[in-house]
């Protein structure tokens, strides 16, 4: 699954333009989240970008929003997702399929609460220049 993903949505990259390695770079998270550029791109006006996130045991996103829509896969563990009333909106474990929708009216949160890391092939669909998340405030959850 994770092979046919990854080719799938490297393929549809590839379709889109030519592809361009990208550098790694931490998310504003908690300690020891990372995402690394696997390949980006941009067509017209939007840039596609396909990053691997890691959320060790115990660790969290932090809360945010995103002016795109992701499409992503769980590669290893499993991802618990929250949504801004604090409730459970998902239980992604591996092989699992993820889709967040963009916009501030979709604050997030995902958190590792196994004890294995989380790894997640992501793919980013945002307007060119966009940054890959919008921090957001904690909407009042007993957890962050």
């Amino acid at each position: 699954m994770r092979i046919v993903l990854r080719t799938a949505i490297t393929g549809a990259v590839a379709a889109a333009t030519f592809l361009t390695c990208g550098t790694a770079q931490a998310t504003p998270a908690g300690p020891g989240v990372t995402g690394r550029v696997i390949t980006q791109t941009t067509v017209g006006d939007t840039d596609y970008i396909l990053r691997e996130i890691t959320i060790p045991p115990g660790q969290a996103t932090g809360w945010h929003y995103h002016d795109g829509p992701l499409y992503g896969v769980v590669q290893e563990g499993t991802l618990s997702h929250f949504d801004s009333s604090c409730a459970s909106d998902g239980l992604y474990p591996k092989g699992s399929t993820i889709q967040e929708p963009a916009g501030q009216a979709n604050v997030h949160i995902g958190r590792n609460l196994g004890d294995t890391a989380v790894v997640l092939d992501v793919l980013y669909v945002l307007p060119h220049g966009a940054p890959f998340s919008e921090d957001a405030a904690n909407p009042g959850c007993p957890f962050e």
